[in-house]
């Protein structure tokens, strides 16, 4: 790769790319939806606002990529309204009593974990990528809860077998994709901390 295209694609300090506003814009369907879900009882247009923020996880991406508008802050913003929505959709289907609490907390343990290991030790930020993995995980979370909501207003029993397929992958995917983060957090402290030779301080 040349010195050309490397800078090409490195993240940019960029703020208002049209990435970043697709970005904000999924932000804003997380209120929308629980408030259609718990104050409404529109079960279908959650469905359907959760669809368009699903849509919008991939075209920020895409767009970033063809637009070379990969920025330092898309990085950060585009991981966290997945966590956001993911964590509101649940929280609000277990309010409305279509999800067990103890799947809840089986999402959120392991992001408080991870959360409170990067703020310790990186300030926030430990530098690594999604992995594909994590990007499958929340991709079968993200269908399978509009489709125990589907199931919900259909009241299709077949749907919500399906959607508890999708559900029971992406918990299991979920608590894989934390350990192996962890894992390379803690590399990744330790290489920074700990030179190879065991000697940590020694120039």
């Amino acid at each position: 790769m040349t010195d050309t295209s490397r800078r090409q694609s490195a993240p940019s300090d960029a703020v208002f790319t049209i990435p970043n506003v697709i970005t904000i814009v999924r932000f804003l369907g997380t209120p929308l939806f629980v408030w259609l879900v718990l104050a409404k009882g529109e079960y279908g247009w959650g469905v359907f606002v959760l669809a368009m923020m699903g849509c919008t996880d991939w075209i920020d991406g895409f767009v970033a990529r063809m637009l070379n508008q990969t920025s330092k802050l898309g990085r950060i913003l585009d991981p966290l309204a997945d966590r956001v929505a993911l964590v509101a959709v649940i929280v609000t289907l277990v309010l409305a009593g279509i999800l067990p609490l103890w799947l809840l907390l089986l999402m959120v343990v392991p992001d408080v974990v991870l959360l409170a290991v990067t703020l310790y030790w990186f300030r926030g930020d430990a530098g690594l990528k999604v992995t594909m993995l994590g990007k499958t995980r929340t991709a079968a979370l993200m269908v399978g809860t509009p489709m125990l909501l589907l199931a919900k207003a259909l009241d299709s029993g077949f749907t919500e077998v399906l959607a508890w397929v999708f559900l029971g992958a992406g918990m299991v995917m979920h608590v894989i994709a934390f350990t192996q983060y962890f894992i390379r957090v803690r590399a990744k402290h330790r290489a920074l901390h700990f030179p190879a030779d065991g000697k940590a301080g020694r120039p």
